[in-house]
């Protein structure tokens, strides 16, 4: 269909196309007139997504993110946030929406009823480019529809608080319980390894180094006695050997620990445990420097053994007892394993149950929704304008349907057949055509001979 087809077409058809685009202004005008006018009131908040949270320092993911502000989007709709405006509004005790609410026969809960009539008001939208969500109410005025906008913004932030305190607090449950496990394993670890050191005469030290190996270490570092000792140096092998050095500073460390843990405490326990072993190696030192200082002011040569006999003595104690030593770092590290354990579980504890008291709801109230000054919808240019191109668009449509349905001969161009030659062509007014339009009249002559020169058809 060629451009000047179409054209007569319309033309031609001009009064179903006149009709379809006057109903159309008609509806219009009824819709602006008529229809109930609906106010959209917008409130906004700032999700903080990218500030770190301030208890446990954690940064929200890019691919996280959109999840979170697509399910925050569909909390706001949820009934949870949409009950808790109603509260606000102070709808559960109004009367006329009682009324309301018995006229409609619903089966819903009254609280859930008034809830369903907010969600059905609200949307929500995330800003493009930005972490700012906008909640948006339409209503029958103004007013109603600004002050129900803050009610769901203030109510949106309570539940999300309510979210963040609920987890915190059953994730500090659950902290408390490992706790609880761990200190029960911690105590029958430790309790095994007291029983170990009892029964084997071993007592590991906190760098897990038991005291023979210590003593050990202190002989090996120490430099052989000569045969003969004058009274000063008498006086010098009387002085504090390994044990007794470590002994007092056991004693300082119990001193410490008993003003900062209790008598059942399992490091002050141990302690008191490594101090009776220290204790009696420190009596065997100083019993062998009483002997040597008594033979040295004797002005004879010490009978007591020498530090060389006391240090193969010792290594030999040391290398008899490997194996229970091997076993005894084994417990030692499980207690450590355990105590580590512990701590880190009540850090982690300690920080849930702080979290479950704040009130922070990883939100930021910006600017409140305040009565709209105009309708949102119906707007008289946009809807006008879409009745008139609808009303145009329409009446086209049914023109062109009429005339598939009903062909009528226009003009010469509807008479062309495509690989049908034309013979000849006879022009002349035709009477009674329609005016203003009147068109030839035309012959085509076709044949099997069409194409030939003085065919005499």
């Amino acid at each position: 269909m060629s451009i000047s087809q179409f054209l007569r077409i319309l033309l031609m058809r001009r009064h179903i196309v006149i009709v379809a685009l006057l109903a159309s202004f008609l509806a219009g005008i009824a819709i602006v007139k008529f229809i109930p006018r609906q106010y959209e009131a917008t409130s906004r908040v700032l999700l903080e997504i990218i500030r770190p949270d301030p208890l446990t320092g954690e940064v929200m993911s890019s691919s996280f993110a959109r999840a979170y502000t697509k399910t925050q989007i569909e909390l706001i709709k949820d009934y949870r946030v949409a009950g808790r405006a109603v509260e606000k509004l102070g709808w559960l005790g109004s009367a006329e929406l009682a009324a309301q609410y018995r006229q409609s026969g619903s089966d819903k809960p009254y609280r859930r009823w008034l809830a369903s009539i907010v969600i059905a008001g609200t949307d929500a939208r995330l800003i493009d480019a930005s972490n700012i969500l906008e909640i948006v109410y339409r209503g029958s005025t103004p007013d109603s529809s600004a002050r129900i906008a803050n009610a769901l913004r203030e109510a949106y932030e309570e539940q999300t608080v309510q979210f963040k305190r609920q987890d915190a607090t059953k994730n500090a449950r659950w902290f408390e319980q490992q706790t609880a496990a761990l200190r029960t394993q911690l105590g029958q670890a430790e309790a095994r390894k007291a029983e170990f050191e009892k029964a084997n005469d071993i007592l590991l030290q906190e760098d897990n180094i038991d005291t023979d190996s210590a003593r050990l270490q202190a002989l090996a570092s120490s430099a052989p006695a000569p045969p003969m000792m004058s009274a000063p140096m008498a006086m010098q092998v009387a002085g504090p050997g390994p044990a007794q050095m470590q002994l007092a500073q056991i004693d300082a460390a119990i001193a410490n620990a008993s003003r900062t843990l209790g008598a059942n405490h399992p490091d002050f326990l141990a302690l008191q445990r490594q101090r009776e072993v220290t204790a009696n190696a420190a009596a065997q030192e100083r019993s062998i420097a009483a002997t040597n200082a008594r033979a040295a002011s004797g002005g004879g040569v010490s009978t007591g053994p020498s530090v060389g006999a006391m240090f193969n003595a010792q290594r030999e104690r040391v290398l008899s007892q490997r194996g229970k030593l091997a076993e005894a770092k084994q417990l030692q590290n499980d207690v450590m394993v355990l105590r580590a354990q512990l701590n880190e579980t009540q850090i982690k504890g300690a920080k849930e149950e702080q979290e479950a008291q704040s009130v922070d709801a990883g939100l930021t109230l910006l600017g409140s929704a305040t009565p709209p000054d105009e309708a949102a919808f119906p707007k008289t240019v946009p809807v006008m304008t879409m009745a008139i191109v609808l009303g145009l668009g329409l009446g086209i449509l049914l023109a062109l349907l009429f005339e598939l349905l009903n062909r009528r001969v226009r003009g010469p161009d509807d008479l062309v057949i495509e690989g049908v030659p034309v013979i000849g062509m006879m022009k002349g007014a035709i009477t009674g055509a329609p005016q203003p339009f009147r068109i030839g009249r035309m012959l085509r002559l076709a044949g099997p001979n069409a194409g030939t020169s003085g065919g005499g058809q």
